[in-house]
């Protein structure tokens, strides 16, 4: 006969871990362990005593990562890793400490009331890092090119010739400017040369973007050359979409990708009054920024140019009707809201989440025809 099942709340930092256990039953007893370190020999400890047999953990998502859960699943305790933002809050509960959270998950994982995060595997987990560091650098490059752009303005050095800026005339004409005053000239040169370091350092990560996506695994590689079809879907936001969303067959209907990528419009309804407002914005940040870029490319009118006809190069005949099919649905509906008036961004903002269809279309029929080419190999 199986062992009751208890449940094991951890509120994770990056050297403790405050522990509480729930026994089953609504009337089981709920009880603090105490605090250990944040170590795999203090958890494995604590799973010795309180027994592996029917022992289920969570904790909240956080700057620790997934270390905590791959231990776990190591000394075979299922976990949930929990969406912090979706946990129950009593209303008037105005103390908040280490042992009371771990109380609080370990009393809402018995009664079921929480909700898990997708925990990403090692290769998912590796391109995320690898992305997420060359969105980083581009944020770095952003604000490095404002601090120089703002120094020459504040020395009222401005172009003659208007020219792209940052683009090969314009960096030209920046670095051959010189200031007599030897502060002014120190300052200037450091600001070049972060400029410098910002875009070598995108120009590693996408070739190391490039390489990590040649080298992974079959059905990841095969899913990201199929999204490319899409126009406004180049490698960098393939890469992206599939690091952060993981296997899309794990979302049974578009409208749940949708809601996890926060772009659905919040609500809220009671009686006969209905009032809706901007997007929820509690799933992926990464993830809406990179369809909500994408999404302005439909501003357009249907056309598959040299650049998307080759990345469609290689897909299947299904792939290219979606990605078809997308382009006349989007660019249709972008130009339907702009003649209401709607703002641009908000447009923007809708064309992403309907774009968020195709893609769980074309990510859907990609891993059913790979994993179907695999049981017939």
């Amino acid at each position: 006969m199986k062992k009751p099942t208890r449940f094991l709340g951890l509120d994770v930092h990056a050297d403790t871990i405050a522990a509480a256990v729930a026994e089953p039953g609504r009337s089981g007893e709920v009880r603090s362990l105490g605090t250990i370190p944040n170590t795999f020999d203090a958890l494995a400890k604590l799973v010795r005593k309180l027994g592996v047999e029917g022992l289920e953990a969570c904790y909240e998502a956080g700057p620790t990562g997934y270390a905590v859960y791959w231990q776990l699943t190591k000394l075979g305790v299922p976990c949930m890793v929990v969406a912090p933002t979706l946990v129950p809050v009593k209303a008037g509960d105005r103390v908040k400490t280490d042992r009371r959270d771990a109380l609080k998950l370990a009393r809402l994982l018995r009664g079921g009331d929480l909700t898990a995060v997708w925990v990403p595997d090692a290769e998912h987990e590796a391109l995320r890092d690898l992305v997420r560091a060359r969105e980083a650098a581009k944020k770095d490059q952003l604000r490095a090119r404002h601090r120089l752009s703002k120094f020459l303005l504040r020395r009222g050095v401005r172009r003659d010739v208007a020219t792209r800026t940052w683009g090969v005339l314009h960096w030209t004409w920046i670095k051959s400017l010189h200031f007599d005053n030897g502060a002014q000239e120190a300052t200037f040169v450091d600001y070049v040369t972060e400029v410098e370091h910002a875009s070598d350092r995108i120009a590693r990560l996408e070739k190391a973007i490039d390489i990590a996506a040649a080298d992974a695994p079959p059905q990841m590689r095969a899913v990201i050359d199929a999204l490319q079809s899409l126009r406004g879907i180049a490698k960098l936001t393939a890469v992206s979409v599939v690091a952060e969303l993981g296997e899309l067959s794990r979302f049974t209907h578009p409208r749940q990708l949708m809601g996890y990528s926060g772009l659905v419009p919040s609500e809220h309804s009671s009686g006969q009054s209905t009032r809706r407002s901007g997007i929820t914005k509690t799933g992926n940040a990464h993830l809406r920024r990179v369809l909500v870029e994408s999404a302005w490319t439909y501003r357009s009118r249907p056309n598959i140019g040299p650049r998307l006809k080759a990345r469609q190069q290689n897909a299947t005949e299904d792939v290219k009707a979606i990605a078809w099919k997308a382009q006349h649905r989007l660019c249709t509906r972008y130009r339907r809201l702009s003649a209401r008036g709607k703002p641009s961004g908000q447009v923007a903002v809708a064309i992403a989440r309907e774009l968020l269809g195709f893609i769980w279309a074309i990510g859907m029929k990609t891993e059913a025809a790979f994993k179907q080419s695999k049981k017939a190999a």
